[in-house]
């Protein structure tokens, strides 16, 4: 059952909205401001939110913007409410981000049609490819549902790459976005010294290489891969034209971006504030989650050399460390193979 919320100062027009909605199968929880709203969306999670534009407290617009500036609640399909039928009022939502737009006095009838159409339109393309290990041939099927750009089965480019071949270098243009549907990914920066660090390790499911796109520069990393690969490529012009042609399909990377830029600061955090005790700690764990996510297991398998570049240590330290984990039961090490015992313990070491 779909989860809505309703934002109405207006108590006869909420209840007869949530009537309406609960009589159609909808779940609704309903707020009477502007404030309330944002923060049962934050605890409720709803499926999509109808919102009026004049209240009290915090008016629709400052729920809107409140609710695109946090990960969980951005992207929710929002439609707003208002009894003014003005061309700016209009203009202004959809530029916030809104989905639909409905006037005063509206019947039932236009209420569902709103809703369901964005209710439909997000369940074709909800599941974030990176996160969920989409396939690649689902996610060219939501592009498809969406209507957005003809993706047909010619136009899709599959390519077989073997361990240590390069797939971009630093400061060539980007061309394509990368979509990974079997295999693993290096991306990596190398100093004066020839010293690499490793920026990312890409899995199953994960997109990379579209930040250089959306920005129009150079590739400032280079790319590699780690394990023998399947990488779909999709060509920038048909990216960006899916990115500016369809705002969910925009909300959903812009959630990867974010998602992925709070995963850098952690890392950056670490990094320079850590103990190497902690530094090795925390990018096992990191490695133990994405490696699980994908294969459904409990062990990694990364040479010691590339683990060291991605902890940003050198390699000799990491080899020590491995093994007063191993002689602590935190971990097990079999040639390049690690498996993990004591998850709670390596997650919170005392130094």
């Amino acid at each position: 059952m779909k989860k809505i919320l309703v934002i109405e100062d207006n108590a006869q027009v909420r209840e007869n909205i949530a009537e309406i909605l609960e009589l159609s199968n909808y779940e609704v929880i309903t707020a009477e401001d502007g404030k309330k709203g944002v923060e049962l969306a934050q605890q409720a999670s709803p499926d999509l939110i109808v919102c009026d534009i004049m209240m009290p407290v915090l008016d629709g617009y400052g729920v809107l913007h409140l609710l695109n500036k946090q990960i969980e609640t951005y992207g929710i399909p929002f439609i707003f409410l208002t009894a003014k039928s003005e061309k700016t009022d209009l203009r202004k939502g959809m530029e916030m981000g809104a989905d639909d737009y409905l006037t005063k006095p509206f019947d039932g009838i236009e209420l569902l049609n709103a809703i369901e159409t964005r209710l439909k339109k997000l369940e074709s393309i909800k599941q974030n490819a990176a996160k969920n290990n989409k396939s690649a041939d689902a996610f060219i099927q939501d592009v498809k549902e969406t209507g957005s750009i003809p993706l047909t089965s010619s136009e899709r480019e599959l390519y077989d790459y073997r361990k240590k071949q390069t797939l971009y270098s630093e400061g060539q243009r980007p061309k394509k976005v990368y979509y990974i549907k079997s295999g693993k990914v290096k991306t990596y920066k190398t100093n004066e010294d020839g010293k690499d660090l490793i920026t990312n390790i890409y899995g199953e499911g994960d997109f990379f290489g579209y930040t250089y796109v959306l920005e129009d520069i150079n590739y400032k990393e280079n790319a590699q891969v780690l394990e023998d690969a399947e990488i779909m490529h999709i060509p920038k012009d048909e990216f960006l034209a899916l990115i500016s042609g369809d705002s969910q399909v925009a909300k959903q990377f812009i959630k990867l971006i974010a998602h992925n830029v709070l995963d850098k600061e952690e890392s950056l955090l670490n990094l320079a504030y850590s103990s190497l005790r902690k530094k090795v700690a925390y990018q096992l764990i990191q490695m133990f989650e994405k490696f699980k996510r994908e294969e459904n297991t409990n062990t990694i398998n990364l040479s010691r050399e590339n683990l060291a570049q991605a902890t940003g240590i050198a390699t000799e330290s990491l080899i020590r460390t491995l093994s007063d984990f191993k002689s602590e039961k935190l971990i097990d090490l079999q040639g390049s193979t690690i498996t993990l015992l004591n998850e709670d313990k390596l997650r919170n070491l005392p130094y």
